[in-house]
This record gives C-alpha cells, sequence and structure tokens, in this order.
C-alpha cells in the first residue's frame, strides 16, 4: 500500500506562485502514472495533472498554462509548481496514482488557500 505525504500548501496573493510536494513510500509510485487532484470546499475531488511513468503530461483546462507537474522516481517525489494563482484554485490537493478509480488510500493532502 502507497503511502503519501503533501506538503508546501499555504496562503497566497492571486498571481502569486507556490510549489507543492509529495513523498511517497512503496514501488507503486514508481511502477504508476501519478496526478495531483483538488478538493474544493463544497465541491467534489477533481483531476489537475498527470504525469506517466516517462514523464509525460497532462493537465485540466483550468491550469493549463498555469500548473507544471513533475516527478522524481529515484527519489519517489512528485511535485506541482502553480504560477499566476487563482481564488479558484483555493482547495486541499492531494497526490496519488491515475486513474482516480484504481485509489486504494489517500493522504492528507494540503491546503492551498489564494486570497488577497
Amino acid at each position: 500500500q502507497v503511502q503519501l505525504v503533501e506538503s508546501g500548501g499555504g496562503l497566497v496573493q492571486p498571481g502569486g506562485s507556490l510549489r507543492i510536494s509529495c513523498a511517497a513510500s512503496g514501488r507503486t509510485f514508481t511502477m504508476s502514472p501519478m496526478a495531483w487532484y483538488r478538493q474544493a470546499p463544497g465541491k467534489e475531488r477533481e483531476l489537475v495533472a498527470v504525469i506517466t511513468i516517462t514523464g509525460n503530461t497532462n493537465y485540466a483546462d483550468s491550469v493549463k498554462g498555469r500548473f507544471t507537474i513533475s516527478r522524481d522516481n529515484a527519489k519517489n517525489t512528485m511535485a506541482l509548481q502553480m504560477n499566476n494563482l487563482e481564488a479558484d484554485d483555493t482547495a486541499v490537493y492531494y497526490c496519488n496514482i491515475y486513474p482516480i478509480y484504481a485509489v486504494r488510500n489517500w493522504g492528507k493532502g494540503t491546503l492551498v488557500t489564494v486570497s488577497s
């Protein structure tokens, strides 16, 4: 069972940047496509970005051009660089394997708040 720890969230002003990170344990990380998901207050969890084992990426339309996902298979870590943040990006962000129906457990997530 993969263990996931997200970190790096915080309060940022609109237009600002933030980099969040994920540390994973277990062989599942290096054998799976990985993703960042987020859940805003009162909304369902949604997919933000995906990265394959070989580094190919895909993004939700709402973050395309602003967010960049990356991974380091040697260190079992993943990151999400978020630029030009908007109020609608406020959410708890989670890392996990992709697709979501393969997820067996969730970490605690990291809260990103975009507000002036």
